[in-house]
């Protein structure tokens, strides 16, 4: 995360690299993996954890911040910038590089802020990627499984 924005200041193409960190829970989650990149690879969040840890206030989130209604809107209001960004690029990487950079550094910001004033890694009991990987990690467990007759 850290190497993500320091490239990122110095060329904002490498901004375009927001979009492994977006697609890779999705990815895991397709693949069955559930959550496991929220626990084992998100960078966001080892950054968060490790570096907030002695100036955090050890606050607990709100109740309402762990509902589902606003886990939802949370992940609406995300989709919504971040696709409102993407069509006002026109197309051109190096606007699409920068609104990711921008994307990104953003949900930073708001995850240290919150990891101040609540727990380190308050932002992920929110996240909009990890919730979004719970919606589909559930949805994929409601499909029938196919079974190929093997004989």
């Amino acid at each position: 995360m850290i190497l993500f924005l320091i490239l990122s200041i110095l060329d904002f193409r490498f901004g375009i690299f927001g979009f492994i960190c977006m697609g890779a829970p999705m990815y895991h989650a397709l693949r069955g993996r559930g959550k496991i990149h929220c626990s084992k690879y998100c960078p966001r969040g080892s950054l968060l954890g490790l570096f907030l840890k002695k100036i955090s206030l050890n606050n607990a989130l709100p109740r309402f911040m762990l509902t589902k209604k606003f886990k939802n809107g949370l992940l609406i209001f995300m989709l919504s910038v971040f696709s409102f960004a993407m069509y006002h690029t026109d197309g051109v990487p190096i606007r699409i590089a920068f609104a990711m950079f921008r994307f990104m550094s953003t949900s930073l910001i708001v995850g240290i802020l919150m990891g101040v004033t609540f727990k380190p890694r308050s932002w992920c009991a929110v996240c909009p990627m990890g919730h979004g990987t719970v919606l589909i990690d559930q949805q994929m467990n409601k499909r029938p499984k196919v079974v190929f007759n093997t004989k």
